[in-house]
């Protein structure tokens, strides 16, 4: 139900870690990167409460109600993970990033509807937890990918404005590991009909229309369960702190802990293969660590506002030591929390909105939490991140590390917000 996860998380991984060293090697600089980003977060802001909307209204004997957006979306995404490091200008890498992530963002709500469809709510800690290991095991090995590339004779460095045949490679095989795991899903997963399907047909047919949609999504928006506005909150600073970390690890790390800042020199380019390696490290804590919480969430009940605030905070911690390392292997220990956080923030959040919503409404409802995702990641696109680096911490680009921390520490204490206490326990 879950594997195809492996593929969308191949994809992001290969994004997160890898667009900002290619809009470097096409000319970008520092500043100028974030805004590069912007039209991903803009579109998923309109694909995934629209998705998610549709994919409530989608039923089919065979097909099922969110496979046929996993397939359209795995397609799309393919098409574009295979194309982005061929890009000549810098146009063309962020119109590959725009196509990209709206197409990942196709497949990814349904999957996430799809865990709440299947399983009731005792089970869905353990389902989202499930969906982050699998998730940990994508990010480790795609984040390593131009490595291992390098380390098998694939070159590793190009003339100015040209891709290195590593990335090339690397986000070429993400692309056939993208289509296939989500082929698997589609192909060996059995979705449950509604409950009452002639009462489903019968409410589709009333509420048919654009305007009509659009009238519902807008009405399910300001109707949103409280526990949904306050963990909107804690994705806001969190998800802020990551695109933080997707948009400026590369130059960050490459100039501050390996003082390489020519993107066509060997040095650079090690460097940043380097920077995905230790990127690949939280990928795989997360993994580890997620497999230890579906042991734990498989046999007693969680507290998941705790657990989350706990791993949050630890995340931060982690992005702030990146600052002080006086080696560059300790960046190992601070990515290490990093993970930790990561793994909460693709469970835990979930876990606690699937139990506070209507099971009707599951798909539009996740779609909705997720402009909670894409809102801050607009908000730094647009000068947030930096403005407020600069501003609190000075202009070194190492500093937007700082700012990663500061963010990840804030949404880990906005945690206290959130009283509920079916959102809080199984």
């Amino acid at each position: 139900m879950s594997f195809g996860f492996l593929g969308i998380q191949f994809g992001f991984a290969l994004q997160g870690g890898f667009m900002s060293r290619i809009f470097q090697t096409l000319g970008a600089d520092k500043d100028t990167i974030p805004f590069l980003w912007i039209a991903a977060p803009l579109t998923g802001l309109l694909v995934q409460p629209i998705v998610g909307y549709l994919s409530d209204r989608t039923w089919h004997p065979k097909f099922g109600r969110r496979k046929p957006f996993f397939f359209i979306g795995a397609v799309l995404s393919t098409v574009a993970l295979f194309f982005a490091p061929y890009s000549s200008a810098l146009w063309m890498a962020a119109g590959s990033l725009w196509i990209l992530d709206a197409s990942i963002n196709i497949s990814m709500e349904p999957f996430r509807a799809l865990v709440a469809d299947k399983l009731p709510d005792s089970q869905r800690s353990y389902g989202f937890v499930v969906q982050t290991l699998i998730i940990g095991i994508g990010t480790w090995v795609a984040s390593n990918l131009p490595w291992m590339m390098t380390q098998l004779g694939v070159p590793n460095t190009a003339e100015a404005g040209v891709i290195p045949d590593s990335v090339k490679y690397a986000f070429g095989i993400g692309a056939v590991v993208l289509f296939g795991s989500i082929l698997y899903t589609i192909l060996t997963t059995d979705e449950y009909p509604p409950e009452d399907l002639e009462d489903f047909r019968r409410k589709n047919e009333a509420s048919r229309g654009f305007f009509a949609g659009l009238k519902e999504i807008l009405g399910n928006i300001a109707s949103m369960p409280s526990v949904m506005k306050k963990l909107g909150v804690v994705q806001f600073f969190s998800w802020f702190a990551f695109f933080t970390m997707w948009s400026f690890a590369t130059p960050a790390i490459t100039a501050h802990v390996f003082g390489a800042t020519d993107t066509t020199s060997s040095a650079y380019n090690d460097a940043a293969d380097s920077v995905g390696n230790y990127l690949g490290t939280y990928g795989l804590v997360s993994m580890f660590y997620a497999l230890i919480l579906a042991l734990v969430a498989s046999k007693i009940k969680i507290n998941r506002k705790l657990l989350h605030l706990v791993s949050l905070i630890l995340g931060g911690i982690g992005f702030i030591l990146i600052y002080f390392i006086p080696e560059p292997w300790m960046l190992h220990i601070c990515f290490s929390l990093v993970g930790i956080a990561w793994a909460s923030i693709l469970s835990m959040p979930y876990a606690m909105l699937s139990s506070s919503v209507d099971p009707r409404k599951m798909g539009v409802y996740m779609g909705i939490f997720n402009m909670f995702i894409v809102i801050p990641q607009i908000v730094a696109a647009l000068g947030g991140v930096n403005f407020l680096y600069k501003f609190l911490f000075g202009d070194e680009v190492i500093h937007t590390m700082l700012l990663a921390g500061t963010f990840l520490i804030l949404a880990g204490f906005s945690n206290l917000m959130i009283t509920d206490k079916k959102a809080i326990h199984d």
